[in-house]
């Protein structure tokens, strides 16, 4: 091949240099070129801060803002005997749409779970036993006359047990700081025997009719003598003439239209239905994220507010957040649910039907609503629910023949430790400020700032104040049972409100809270 003159050869590089830097100069414009500015986005705008300078003193941060207090891993537990529970009460946090509850890791079976869970409940319950005997003398002392409505027994107390060589009269010389210090008050919270699995726990004398309701993992702790009649009486508004309506008999799915169809409306009897028809629930429900030994139904609103009342069912509250910050919570009598205002020991509801909606979702299934799909969420219609208030607005209390129509004793009726101790009731005890007749309740919620006596527990908050009618009926007391008997109850509120009230006053009172 003839090869390529001299001149042709630089023509060719030349070329090559022009182009190159003709590329260079436009890659260099496009580079030097000014950006387009970004189109506004409106969404960023409206949800984005701008900052300003810091100059006025509540924009400062303080300690309380720095404070570890707000660090998800250090919760103050509502109990210091969480501690000694799995885990210390708390949730370990997996994918609970996909594990069951209480998995040690994921992905491990539901039958893993129950095996180890249902292995350990011996010692979980010798344990909290354990626990109950160091704090109560659990040996029950009934009262020879008084009883309940059906004829059980009322426990008396105090049962609380105090430090060796002080009594309820030298504790209460102390003041708040001092009981704090010593670590001697003996009403702090009560926990949950299984903190971590939380969840409705029954008696035995209730699952021994209904063993759906056993669980594998835990075991009611309380003795049946510190507990509501099982079954409870039914009294309602609309036939009072009937007196006791139950017949002695619980009511459930397979006797509520026998029982009820000629006394109460077609409305209130539809309601009713549904109080007694088995629910999916978080510890009762067909999949495999439970605490029963077997798939089953559910719970009914009946199972747990038996025959409308309660026989001592406990739970964690709803309404609290981590898992050991959640208080054990009582289940209350519906009895004059016609009369009260406010609903729920921390919630605000402020009727029977959001009372029946929410309670659903929020104590059914903790409010989580993906576990709440996962295990068969039950929508209420909306016009089953005032059918169901109906029903539980005939709610009765117990008949109280030694009070008037204005809920005073009546004096020719009463007896001379009645009559004084109602006078206590409205005078030194102070009970009326919360508890007025002729209902015994404010419908408001109240701190009894109960921190103030104890180590290491962050107290309770407001709760809702409990009407005292028919209340002997209703053991053990406080929003978490943490007073077996009236006469414990007296004993708490002596420390509590500094009322150094005397032996007999105390006598008194409970004498006056029984006729009520």
């Amino acid at each position: 091949m003839p090869h390529r003159s001299d001149s042709a050869r630089r023509l060719a590089r030349a070329s090559l240099l022009i182009l190159a830097a003709t590329w260079g100069g436009a890659t260099t414009a496009q580079q030097v070129a000014p950006a387009e500015k970004p189109l506004p986005d409106p969404a960023a705008e409206a949800v984005s801060p701008r900052e300003v300078p810091i100059e006025r003193p509540e924009q400062k941060l303080t300690d309380h803002d720095r404070s570890p207090l707000f660090e998800p891993g250090k919760p103050s537990p509502v109990s210091p005997a969480l501690k000694s529970q799995p885990n210390q009460g708390r949730v370990l946090g997996f994918d609970f749409a996909r594990d069951p509850y209480g998995s040690p890791k994921p992905f491990t079976s539901a039958a893993e779970v129950q095996t180890k869970e249902a292995a350990a409940k011996p010692e979980v319950t010798a344990a909290q036993r354990k626990y109950l005997e160091g704090r109560f003398n659990l040996a029950p002392k009934l009262d020879p006359v008084a009883t309940m409505s059906r004829g059980k027994p009322l426990p008396v107390g105090p049962t609380a047990k105090l430090p060796e060589g002080m009594d309820f009269d030298a504790l209460a010389k102390l003041s708040p700081e001092e009981i704090q210090e010593r670590g001697v008050f003996p009403y702090g919270s009560l926990p949950h025997p299984l903190h971590a699995n939380g969840g409705q726990v029954f008696p035995q004398v209730q699952t021994a009719m209904f063993p759906r309701l056993e669980r594998f993992d835990v075991e009611f702790d309380l003795p049946n003598e510190f507990l509501p009649e099982f079954p409870p009486a039914i009294f309602l508004t609309n036939r009072p003439e009937l007196g006791d309506v139950s017949r002695g008999q619980v009511v459930s799915a397979h006797n509520f239209h026998a029982l009820f169809k000629d006394i109460v409306t077609p409305v209130q009897l539809d309601g009713l239905r549904m109080l007694v028809t088995p629910l999916p629930q978080e510890e009762f429900n067909l999949t495999d994220d439970r605490k029963s030994p077997h798939p089953q139904l559910g719970v009914a609103c009946f199972d747990c507010h038996v025959n409308g009342h309660t026989t001592g069912q406990f739970h964690l509250n709803p309404d609290t957040r981590p898992e050991e910050r959640r208080m054990r919570l009582d289940t209350v009598s519906l009895r004059g649910m016609f009369n009260q205002q406010i609903h729920g020991s921390k919630r605000s509801l402020r009727s029977v039907e959001d009372f029946t909606e929410f309670e659903q979702r929020t104590a059914y299934f903790n409010g989580d609503p993906i576990r709440a799909m996962k295990k068969g969420f039950t929508e209420l219609p909306r016009e089953i629910i005032p059918h169901m208030a109906q029903f539980q607005n005939m709610l009765d209390f117990p008949p109280a023949p030694k009070l008037t129509i204005l809920g005073k004793l009546d004096p020719r009726k009463a007896t001379e430790s009645e009559v004084r101790g109602e006078a206590l009731f409205h005078g030194k005890a102070q009970c009326a400020a919360c508890h007025p007749a002729p209902f015994y309740l404010d419908d408001k919620m109240h701190d009894l700032h109960v921190e103030r006596f104890l180590k290491d527990e962050p107290g309770d908050g407001p709760i809702k104040t409990f009407t005292l009618r028919g209340i002997k009926d209703s053991p053990p007391y406080l929003h978490d049972g943490r007073c077996l008997t009236l006469e414990d109850t007296v004993e708490f509120f002596n420390l509590v409100q500094e009322l150094k009230l005397t032996a007999q006053e105390k006598a008194d009172l409970v004498a006056f809270m029984r006729a009520l």
